[in-house]
Order: structure tokens, then sequence, then C-alpha cells
């Protein structure tokens, strides 16, 4: 066993919001496994308009369907109080290049902490515009000083994480051939790597990695009634 999951996110995405959250919830399970998780801000426009891909509410089949899809994903990841944002579609551009500024000079976990807190602030009311530097500036506090949180919004409107953010995301469409986040690159014991999209592709990832785990199991009803005993 061990191994690694490179995970693209973006906050814009609703389904990358679920994928961390179980990843984190997972995460002492899969270390005991000796597999890694690292997290790592995209562009999510840029994935879409460098593959050729459409977000999903510009196609009106896929729109209508997202509506009983994206319930189900909240019922089952318990994210009920995920609501889409008045200003959605989210410009993201400036918050994502912060978190790649935070990931450079800051700890790991002060990085992930402030990486994840992007989305209850933009998907669970009352939401926040973070494309506006006032607004991501309150969010950063929780996990900085106001003036380490002036230096990262300065530092994210440099060249330097300007470019960060470009490089990397053409580079998980160009070497990954990412469309759409959340994306997972994960490498096995055996070096080999593979891609994986979506926040509901996790049972491959484990089998991929050789993890042990459990399939879906349509219950019997006399399955269902000891099931129902022991509650």
């Amino acid at each position: 066993m061990g191994g690694k999951i490179d995970c693209y996110f973006d906050c814009t995405s609703f389904y990358s919001y679920l994928a961390f959250k179980h990843l984190l919830k997972n995460r002492d399970t899969l270390k005991s496994y000796a597999v890694e998780v690292e997290f790592h801000p995209v562009f999510l426009g840029g994935i879409n308009v460098m593959s050729g891909n459409k977000p999903p509410w510009t196609l009106p089949a896929k729109a209508t369907y997202g509506v009983f899809d994206t319930e189900r994903a909240k019922r089952y990841f318990g994210t009920q109080d995920i609501r889409t944002p008045e200003f959605f579609p989210i410009l993201s551009i400036l918050p994502q290049r912060a978190m790649l500024y935070i990931k450079a000079h800051y700890p790991a976990p002060q990085f992930e902490a402030a990486f994840f807190s992007y989305f209850p602030a933009l998907w669970v009311p009352p939401q926040s515009d973070l494309s506006k530097p006032t607004n991501l500036h309150t969010l950063l506090v929780q996990n900085f000083t106001s003036t380490q949180a002036d230096e990262i919004i300065a530092g994210a409107g440099t060249p330097e994480f300007k470019q960060k953010l470009t490089d990397i995301t053409k580079m998980v469409v160009e070497k990954q051939g990412a469309f759409g986040c959340p994306w997972f690159w994960v490498t096995n014991s055996e070096g080999k790597s593979e891609p994986f999209f979506g926040s509901d592709r996790f049972h491959f990832m484990w089998e991929f990695l050789g993890l042990p785990w459990q399939d879906i199991k349509l219950l019997s009803q006399d399955e269902a009634a000891a099931v129902e005993a022991r509650l």
C-alpha cells in the first residue's frame, strides 16, 4: 500500500467542496495506509477554456439534471445547508492566486485550513463574494493576522502568482487531461499514476491504491429489518 492523491480544486466548484470535506474526513485513515493527500488550487474557468469543456449550467440538459444531482449529493455528504450564491458563477482568480501564495509561504495545515474555509464562505449562507478583496481579507483574518492578510492579497496580485495559477492550470489540462474540478492525479505504491474526476469516484481511487474498501450493498428485506432493529 501507499501512494499519493494530488487534488486540484477551485472554490467555485460545488463538487470540490464535497470532495475536500470527504478527504479531510478520511485523511487519518489514508495516512495509516501511507497515502499522502495534497491540495492544489487551480482555475476552473481556465480548465474549461483550455479543454473545450462547458460549465454544466450553460447546457440545458446538464442544468436540469444538475438540480437533482446536487440535492442527492448534498444529502449524501451531509451538506444540506449549501446554496448557490446570487453572485454565481464565482470569479475565483483572486482567491485561487491567494491560496497559491499561502501554499508557498505558510505551513501546510494553515494553508489547508484557509483553503477549506473558502467553500462554506461561498456556498453556505450568509455568503461572501471572495472575488472582492475586502471580502477575501475578512475571511483570511480567520486564519492569519490582518497584516498577513494584506500581504497575501498583495502577493496574489504579483506577476509570480498570476503566472503560477496559469501554469498549474495549464499543466493539469495538458499533462493530465483535466476537463473540470474536482480533479485528482493518483499515484499508487508501484509508481503508476491515473486521473480521477468528480466527488463520487473514491471507491475507484481506493481500488487503484490497493486499499481495503466496502462496496455499496443493496440490503435484502431481512438484512434491512436487522439493521432497523439495531437502531
